[in-house]
């Protein structure tokens, strides 16, 4: 590397970083924490509109000529999930690897890729499944930049500040989901890269549908967010670690029970983001579920943050131990909103599903400032106990808390692959979600048990 080289990573390189000193934090650590949070943000929000683009694409199929199945719609939602849950787990150690700037510019860049290549696809009815398939997991590297995002975040702010910036992190980037299905709808009315000769398939109302535009109008916007990561962002010299500095986390009991219980909450959100849309329409197919679908992910996107900012008041546990028994509530109320069911009717089914996807929301943001708080007194309690220094036992408290916040976010993407998949299989096997939803809530009820037995009444007080 030469010296000119050198002297511009220098510049966005943190030698000096003490966000636990508050003289330090209020004088030089707040404004840079700050920045770098925002273009976190922006980065994340677009990593999510890529990551559940097929869910606004997959319903709109048809409409365009193709003629898959039910299932088949609904595997293309859940793929992405579980390429981006399977990604999670290397991404989660790339930022002590590579630093937290460098890695969201290459982790933002790349999904150009596949919303571009998926505007392509939609063009041609005769393109073949299988396509859609690779594109489906490669818009899973979108939601893989989750567990480094939030793991990078975590380096820049002090403990007591953690479930507020992560909360904002992961819950306004969570808005991308909203945004994405917000946004879809509109911009395949309008021929906006009609001058690139893209192709629009007429609709039974008269009017024409530019589905390419749901895939392409976000690559410009990837664009302008890896340029300001690049010149905005920052890397610390003290977060950087090994693979195998990272790796004894994985031995951690807690690791496991925690990944569950954000399994639960984070894995329901992405879940039902993905297949809400298609579930609707398969349920209550007068309905146009389009112009609906936004407003679930964007009330738990919001939630999320406010999970994260009520924990740090309240304690984590406090927070997540209430929201699991709502979630199990709204779960058994679902029952009764469905078709044939005596009470039956979208608006109910609707409003029910609000409730999951809020309770999911904040509930993630609970789980989150769990995870953060409880590794971090662990590991120093455990650095301490062998009689390490306090610098020592921050060090690997920072290290370890940044691995297991990113490998416990892998294990709570994969309900993004199964909530849909568990959808479209019971649908397909008994033409009912009823048999997914048990499944649902007696998951929910298990948590409030692990919530309770293993951290509630240990560690109740925790904040």
């Amino acid at each position: 590397m030469s010296s000119q080289q050198g002297n511009r990573d220098n510049r966005y390189l943190l030698k000096d970083w003490r966000p636990d000193n508050p003289a330090f934090w209020e004088n030089k650590a707040k404004p840079i924490a700050r920045r770098n949070l925002c273009i976190s943000v922006a980065c994340l929000l677009l990593a999510f509109c890529v990551w559940m683009l097929f869910s606004a694409v997959a319903v709109n199929l048809d409409k365009v000529g193709f003629a898959f199945t039910t299932d088949q719609l609904f595997l293309l939602t859940a793929l992405p999930a579980l390429s981006g849950a399977v990604l999670r787990v290397p991404y989660s150690f790339m930022v002590p690897i590579f630093g937290g700037r460098r890695w969201t510019v290459f982790s933002t860049v790349i999904l150009i890729v596949p919303c571009v290549w998926l505007g392509f696809a939609v063009q041609n009815p005769a393109t073949p499944y299988w396509v859609f398939i690779i594109i489906a997991l490669l818009c899973g590297f979108a939601g893989a930049n989750f567990a480094s995002s939030m793991g990078n975040i975590s380096f820049f702010f002090p403990k007591e500040r953690q479930g507020s910036a992560l909360g904002v992190n992961g819950g306004l980037g969570n808005l991308g989901v909203s945004v994405m299905q917000l946004v879809a709808p509109f911009v395949i009315a309008l021929p906006l890269f009609a001058f690139l000769g893209v192709s629009s398939a007429p609709q039974e109302n008269g009017g024409s549908l530019w589905l390419a535009n749901a895939a392409w109008v976000w690559a410009p916007l990837l664009l302008l967010a890896t340029i300001a990561a690049w010149f905005g962002m920052n890397d610390i010299a003290s977060s950087r670690a090994s693979i195998t500095d990272q790796l004894p986390v994985l031995k951690r009991a807690h690791l496991w029970l925690l990944s569950l219980l954000y399994l639960a909450t984070f894995g329901s959100f992405i879940g039902f983001s993905a297949g809400f849309a298609m579930l609707a329409k398969t349920q209550f197919p007068d309905v146009n579920i389009l112009k609906l679908a936004f407003f679930g992910p964007f009330i738990g996107a919001l939630a999320r943050s406010a999970g994260g900012i009520i924990s740090d008041k309240f304690g984590g546990v406090r927070v997540t131990l209430i929201n699991f028994i709502f979630m199990a509530i709204f779960s058994a109320l679902l029952f009764l909103t469905l078709p044939g069911s005596a009470s039956g009717s979208f608006a109910a089914f609707y409003a029910v599903f609000m409730g999951l996807f809020f309770t999911a929301g904040l509930g993630s943001g609970s789980t989150f400032q769990m995870i953060a708080v409880i590794f971090r007194q662990l590991t120093i309690k455990r650095v301490k106990a062998r009689g390490g220094s306090d610098a020592e036992a921050q060090r690997e408290a920072v290290t370890d808390t940044a691995a297991a916040l990113g490998f416990i976010s892998a294990i709570g993407a994969i309900g993004g692959f199964f909530i849909p998949k568990a959808f479209g299989s019971s649908l397909a096997m008994t033409g009912s979600p009823a048999g997914a939803m048990k499944v649902f809530l007696v998951f929910y009820i298990v948590c409030v048990l692990i919530t309770w037995l293993v951290y509630g009444r240990r560690m109740l007080n925790t904040k």
